[in-house]
């Protein structure tokens, strides 16, 4: 979603953009065609980078000394290749180049720009200069403005392509505009992302209804607070076995031979069907999640982190970052408030009486022994922390903020008089202790929402 301040300082919705994923179909000429794009796209891409990293060169050594073994040397009036520079050089380059005179003008303009965004992130992190391209890494074409709309009966119209036949098995939603096209070229086949813009405004969810907190993990890929458990998937690991063995032949293979593409396309269509599979069981998990509840409290945990520990592998092949993700856009698409909490301790903290409940990786239940949570019951150490989540996002988008506290963590707790809750004092003898979370989902009202017009 665009958005612009005022002067006030309050945010505007400018237009909603969404992207479309669909598969395409294109002949055989089709193909050739947009790989020879491609290929000119990589040249054009490493032309425009050696003539930055050309002028960088050049510029480094001090004004009164030189490198004792060789330095490059351009012009000093020769002017910085900016973005607009070096767009404004592609007319004449078509003429000196005739193959770049094949590829549409705005694909080639974009290439140049895709080029200036990487050097500007680098310039902003610090690291991550851009490298050239080696043959075949090239893998996409923007197409950034279309005068009409390009689709009509199962086909988009490409410039300088034609119509290519496209699945269409999700409708453009009434009142947007296509403003670009991608096209992806990937081992299973070619893709489109069709980005799509409106005008209208859609506020964003706020807190309501049935709670719940959700706790990612890797022997239960989540829990929830309502002891609802996911158990735990290894997409990579399942197929592990195979890549090796298609890897092992690639190496085989003598490179840039028929028999290498041959064998790459496989490992690369192995690799491609893992992240189409764990994409799609987690579309599929996050809309489960958001028929739960209506409003949805993950932890705030850095999963690059998590990803350097002895489960590094494992960490990557659960693709939690992703799934945060995912679980943010079906939330918004739905009308669920979906929101981070902090993590910190979670699942060392009884839910019941928020004392501190030390407990190793080993511990697989949790056992209070100041109110008794857990004793009768056991309680799964990961949806009690998901119930921690839950109080946690309660307090932190449902509180005061003298203390945060609100009636129902009160009456979790036990303590009926807020001055006992604050001190953190636990009254003995706590009558009940597993059905406290499960008694607040049931009692909750839910709100009936109309579906989505998108």
């Amino acid at each position: 979603m665009l958005q612009n301040k005022d002067f006030d300082g309050n945010i505007n919705f400018m237009a909603l953009t969404l992207n479309y994923t669909y598969r395409l179909y294109p002949d055989h000429s089709q193909v050739e065609l947009l790989n020879e794009w491609l290929e000119t796209c990589r040249i054009s891409y490493n032309y425009a980078l050696r003539e930055l990293k050309d002028w960088i060169a050049s510029r480094k050594c001090p004004i009164d000394r030189c490198s004792l073994e060789s330095e490059y040397i351009m012009s000093a009036d020769y002017p910085f290749p900016g973005y607009h520079q070096q767009q404004n050089n592609l007319p004449a380059a078509k003429k000196k180049f005739p193959l770049l005179a094949a590829v549409p003008s705005q694909v080639l303009q974009t290439n140049i720009r895709r080029l200036h965004d990487a050097i500007d992130f680098f310039l902003l992190r610090g690291y991550g200069f851009p490298r050239f391209k080696k043959y075949g890494q090239m893998k996409s074409l923007l197409f950034p403005q279309f005068r009409s709309n390009p689709l009509s009966d199962w086909q988009i119209k490409l410039p300088k392509l034609g119509r290519v036949q496209i699945n269409l098995h999700r409708p453009i939603p009434e009142g947007f505009a296509i403003k670009q096209v991608r096209v992806i070229k990937k081992a299973k086949g070619w893709f489109a992302i069709i980005s799509i813009q409106s005008d209208i405004e859609i506020p964003h969810p706020i807190p309501h209804g049935h709670c719940i907190g959700v706790d990612v993990g890797l022997l239960s890929y989540c829990a929830t607070s309502d002891s609802f458990v996911e158990p735990g998937r290894k997409f990579f690991k399942t197929l592990h076995r195979r890549l090796e063995v298609l890897q092992r032949r690639l190496s085989k293979k003598q490179k840039r031979s028929l028999n290498y593409e041959k064998a790459r396309k496989k490992v690369e269509a192995l690799h491609n069907h893992i992240a189409f599979k764990r994409k799609d069981y987690q579309f599929k998990l996050a809309h489960k999640l958001c028929e739960m509840a209506d409003t949805i409290f993950l932890e705030d945990i850095d999963f690059r982190i998590m990803a350097k520990g002895f489960l590094g592998k494992h960490t990557i092949d659960a693709g939690f970052g992703q799934f945060r993700s995912i679980l943010k856009y079906v939330g918004w698409r739905s009308g669920k408030f979906v929101a981070e909490v902090d993590h910190r301790g979670s699942s060392q903290i009884c839910p019941n009486c928020r004392a501190e409940v030390r407990k190793e990786l080993s511990d697989r239940y949790h056992i209070c022994s100041l109110c008794g949570y857990g004793v009768d019951i056991q309680i799964n150490r990961d949806i009690a922390s998901a119930q921690e989540l839950c109080n946690r996002g309660l307090e932190t988008y449902r509180g005061t903020p003298e203390k945060q506290e609100i009636g129902s963590q009160v009456v979790l707790s036990g303590n009926l008089v807020l001055d006992k809750w604050r001190s953190g004092a636990t009254p003995l003898g706590f009558p009940e202790h597993g059905n406290a979370h499960q008694e607040r989902g049931a009692s909750s009202n839910r709100e009936v929402r109309s579906p989505s017009p998108f």
